[in-house]
C-alpha cells in the first residue's frame, strides 16, 4: 500500500455518524488503499470510546476501531514530526498564530511523508508550511 492521504481524526469517525457525509464515505471507498493516519489520531479515537460508559455504542466503536487497525497504515511521531513542528510552532506563535499541540503534531506527521492531510478542520492546519490540506466534506 502507498499512502497518500492521511486522515484526521473526523474523516475517520464520519462512518460512525448516525447520517455519515456521503462524500466522506464516497471518497473513503475510493481511495481506500491510499489512506493512512496517524498515532496521535489513533489516540484521539480510543482516548474518546474510553472516556465513554459501557454501553452499545462504546461496543460498536470498539468493534470499528479494531476494524480499522487492521486496515490503516498508522504514521508515528518520529524526530523529523517533531523538528517540523517544533519549527512551524515557533514560526506561527511569533504570527500570534496557535493551534492545538494535537493538530501541530498531525500538520508535521502528514508534511514531513509528504501526505495530504484530509480533515474537515481545515483552519487549525491552514498556515502549516509545506502541508497538503483537503476537505472531504466538501463535494468537488
Amino acid at each position: 500500500m502507498v499512502a497518500l492521504y492521511l486522515l484526521d481524526t473526523n474523516i475517520l469517525s464520519e462512518p460512525l455518524m448516525a447520517a455519515p457525509n456521503k462524500e466522506v464515505l464516497k471518497k473513503l471507498e475510493k481511495y481506500s488503499f491510499q489512506v493512512a493516519t496517524a498515532a496521535v489520531v489513533w489516540h484521539e479515537l480510543q482516548y474518546g470510546m474510553s472516556r465513554m460508559a459501557v454501553s452499545r455504542k462504546q461496543s460498536l466503536i470498539g468493534s470499528y476501531l479494531a476494524q480499522v487497525i487492521t486496515e490503516l497504515l498508522i504514521f508515528p511521531y518520529d524526530a523529523n514530526a517533531a523538528e517540523y513542528h517544533a519549527i512551524e510552532r515557533a514560526r506561527l506563535s511569533r504570527r500570534g498564530v496557535n493551534y492545538p499541540f494535537a493538530d501541530g503534531q498531525i500538520a508535521a506527521i502528514a508534511a514531513v511523508n509528504q501526505l495530504t492531510l484530509v480533515t474537515r478542520n481545515t483552519k487549525h492546519f491552514q498556515n502549516y508550511q509545506n502541508l497538503r490540506i483537503e476537505n472531504w466534506f466538501i463535494k468537488k
